[in-house]
């Protein structure tokens, strides 16, 4: 029998190797023929070693282009001539705007995965506000669509996709992509001075500058608490801050900027605490992974963050964009080795029991059996 095809559609290659990854395996393994549609900056190989056929197209992100949108469209729209999918997964708003566009009329069923509503749903900026309005309008008419699903991680991102005019019995939620609960195991807590680790894109949205705010008030305070920032900017994204302004913060008393991480593990082992101040995630693949290592987390009281950070049970909620509270919670665990550790065992149980690797692909996979019947 003919493998059934299943085409994702992600902007950039490195995006999907980091939070896709588990769920196209599953499928593969599952029988479908996995192809990748992105744009491809240093990811080919590792996408085609996993067996995936990959289609570089020319996505544009960080600002407005017509020119731009219309070459991304025309090459999704070939890829569809060329693959012809029963299935396509778009991930994140871009593409499951551009992608659905691309598959008007064609013989295919459409997952529309949107990982929090992004930047312009997010920001008051006045570019934001004009594109709202415009995205809300796309939204409503290509996602209610015959054929088409509404993927969302939390149930608030559920209930905001209701509020843009989705129709409930579209919507789907999946708790994410899944964290490889085999690879990444509890750790042993590291020795010396207490050490959160902030992991992510340094962007205004995902809480950077209020991190910064709250260590140095601690350090204020005289404490040593000591804080690992593993992530570049992304000058595509409105909101990240400038390579000027992230290269200031090593001048700062105990700031350790990592850069990009690839190994994971490695960093956890260097960490006493996950701390992610966000103001909005569809579900953090940084606190995922925290949890799987067994750390205890911080994090803002904002939609994703606390599906993964339960008060009293694996972590501290603080208010958002509110540095004293932050130092506050930071210090909270950085001097007591009996929270983190009942935090972090309960983290490690959460991460294993609801966001695992394999039970995510179970239930990815039951919804593409299930679209594609």
């Amino acid at each position: 029998m003919t493998p059934l095809r299943l085409l994702y559609v992600v902007t950039e290659d490195w995006y999907f190797l980091s939070h896709r990854l588990p769920m196209a395996r599953a499928a593969r393994d599952a029988g479908f023929e996995v192809h990748v549609a992105t744009r491809v900056v240093d990811g080919a190989a590792a996408i085609e070693a996993e067996g995936f056929t990959l289609h570089p197209v020319p996505f544009v992100r960080g600002r407005v282009s017509p020119l731009g949108t219309i070459a991304t469209i025309r090459a999704l729209r070939q890829v569809h001539r060329t693959v012809a999918p029963a299935l396509a997964h778009h991930v994140a708003l871009q593409s499951a705007v551009l992608g659905s566009i691309a598959a008007w009329g064609r013989p295919v069923s459409g997952v529309n995965a949107l990982t929090g509503l992004g930047f312009a749903f997010t920001s008051g900026s006045g570019r934001a506000l004009l594109l709202r309005p415009i995205l809300s309008m796309l939204v409503r008419l290509l996602f209610n669509r015959p054929r088409q699903t509404v993927l969302v991680q939390n149930p608030d991102d559920r209930d905001g996709m209701i509020s843009l005019g989705i129709a409930a019995e579209r919507i789907v939620l999946i708790p994410g992509s899944g964290v490889d609960v085999e690879t990444l195991q509890p750790l042993p807590e590291p020795q010396g001075p207490p050490a959160v680790a902030f992991v992510g894109r340094l962007l205004a949205d995902k809480g950077i500058h209020t991190l910064i705010a709250a260590h140095r008030r601690l350090r204020q305070r005289g404490s040593k608490v000591e804080l690992l920032i593993a992530g570049t900017p992304d000058p595509a994204n409105p909101a990240s801050v400038s390579g000027q302004e992230a290269a200031a913060w090593k001048t700062d008393p105990g700031i350790t900027m990592l850069g990009h991480v690839n190994d994971i593990a490695g960093l956890w082992a260097r960490a006493h605490v996950a701390v992610l101040p966000s103001r909005r995630e569809g579900l953090p693949k940084s606190l995922l992974e925290a949890a799987a290592s067994g750390r205890p987390m911080i994090a803002a009281d904002v939609p994703g963050c606390r599906e993964v950070v339960r008060p009293g049970e694996t972590g501290l909620l603080v208010p958002l964009d509110d540095a004293p509270a932050l130092a506050d919670a930071i210090e909270t665990l950085a001097g007591s080795h009996e929270l983190r550790a009942r935090y972090g065992a309960a983290a490690r149980r959460l991460a294993v029991e609801r966001f695992s690797a394999a039970a995510i692909g179970r239930q990815t996979v039951d919804l593409y059996r299930r679209l594609v019947r």
